[in-house]
């Protein structure tokens, strides 16, 4: 029987060690500000607090860091049901902008449909959350490839 609330199990016990230690060596999202608020087995989310130095002309969060922070939601989430020795990469991601990103944060949530051994299908949502309330403002579908022993690619 599956361990996790998500319905799969880890390949690797110390998976959330393993994402959190990924993430912390990423560099971009320390830039945006975001944060990893929560871990499990095939799911991960994001936080993000709106700032000026984010938005487009309107004031919205630019839709590029949207998606720059759906997008590690979703590796992540399919990380964490890789082996080990696995690294993950973004072989793909199609963004859909269902409302404009107004809020005071933001949550970008990243859940594995499908793993497999070399591809994982992901499904990503944002939500805006402004004065306590919550709003969808994008969703993804995401594709990840597993790597193994590439120079230069940390796992």
């Amino acid at each position: 029987m599956p361990s996790s609330l998500t319905g799969f199990d880890p390949k690797d016990p110390a998976y959330a060690d393993r994402v959190r230690a990924s993430f912390d060596r990423q560099d971009a999202m320390r830039t945006i500000g975001a944060t990893l608020a929560s871990v499990e087995a095939g799911r991960v989310v994001i936080e993000l607090p709106w700032a000026q130095a984010l938005t487009q002309q309107h004031g919205f969060l630019h839709a590029g860091m949207v998606a720059t922070a759906m997008d590690s939601a979703c590796g992540y989430a399919g990380f964490s049901l890789m082996p080990a020795d696995a690294a993950v990469l973004t072989i793909e991601y199609k963004i859909n902008l269902l409302a404009p990103a107004k809020g005071e944060r933001f949550r970008m949530e990243g859940l594995v449909i499908k793993p497999g051994r070399t591809v994982t299908v992901v499904e990503g949502k944002a939500y805006a959350i402004d004065g306590g309330r919550e709003k969808l403002i994008a969703t993804m579908a995401c594709t990840l490839m597993a790597v193994y022993g590439r120079d230069g690619i940390q796992h």
